[in-house]
């Protein structure tokens, strides 16, 4: 499958995997949390994978898998609780025919930025495979929140599940790999360096914008963010619940160079 392939077999999977399928046309990817039993908790914009509430739903929408017209008989009775998207699926109706792939965890971070495409590896490292399907599990009688694909999406939620990490400033949360991937990189590669003004190469330039929309998606990663906190899922659900904790606007991150090592997440608790 290739170094660089993230591609797993439905056979390996083990109850606390973090999965994910691409979409058509590679737009997105939807991801979840692999239980057992044939079953995959994920985050939903109350059943539906994407929602941004903006024009771009049309194209992500589009871009979703079709829809059987037969209602599958497991995943009977699993629509999300009233206020949340967090729902529970088989396997077959999580992928929707796509390809199965496991996100990967406490990579290098040469891997890292070998791998083009974010949304794929963090270099945070994952707890314990039971502490992951206790979150995950809580997450889904409980909420995570308000869906949006560009402020607190199904791949925030997977990443929570596993490390228990979240973004957390002023009382705000999230922001994905995938988001960064998909606007963040680019964008910042485009508008925010200087170096652009330097060579007016067509291959000075797109080594410029290749060099700085890694830094950026390296600087953006949770485990290398000094703006993360260890939060357990029950005081989670309590700050959501009461308001202490809201979804913020993603910023687009943008960096020059490497961070420097950044010290432990602080641990917040009851």
């Amino acid at each position: 499958m290739g170094l660089l392939s993230n591609r797993v077999s439905r056979e390996s999977l083990k109850p606390g995997d973090h999965i994910y399928s691409w979409r058509t046309a590679y737009i997105y990817a939807h991801h979840g949390i692999f239980v057992g039993d044939d079953k995959v908790i994920h985050f939903t914009r109350r059943g539906q994978e994407v929602g941004t509430g903006t024009v771009l739903d049309l194209l992500l929408v589009s871009s979703g898998p079709a829809r059987s017209r037969e209602a599958c008989p497991t995943c009977t009775g699993t629509a999300p609780q009233e206020g949340h998207g967090v729902v529970v699926s088989c396997l077959n109706c999580f992928l929707s025919g796509g390809v199965l792939y496991r996100f990967e965890y406490a990579v290098t971070p040469a891997l890292f930025l070998a791998k083009a495409r974010g949304g794929t590896c963090t270099l945070a490292v994952s707890d314990d495979y039971d502490i992951v399907v206790h979150r995950a599990k809580f997450l889904l009688e409980n909420g995570f929140g308000c869906y949006n694909v560009f402020k607190n999406n199904c791949e925030d939620f997977a990443i929570y599940c596993k490390t228990g990490l979240l973004v957390v400033e002023q009382g705000t949360m999230g922001q994905s790999g995938q988001a960064v991937s998909i606007i963040g990189g680019p964008l910042a590669a485009v508008l925010s360096t200087p170096l652009r003004l330097v060579t007016t190469n067509v291959y000075g330039m797109a080594a410029t914008a290749i060099g700085v929309y890694c830094a950026s998606r390296y600087a953006a990663d949770i485990g290398m963010r000094r703006d993360v906190v260890k939060l357990q899922v029950e005081d989670l659900t309590r700050r959501l619940a009461t308001g202490l904790l809201q979804v913020v606007e993603p910023q687009i991150p943008v960096a020059l160079a490497p961070p420097q090592s950044s010290s432990q997440p602080q641990v917040l608790s009851h």
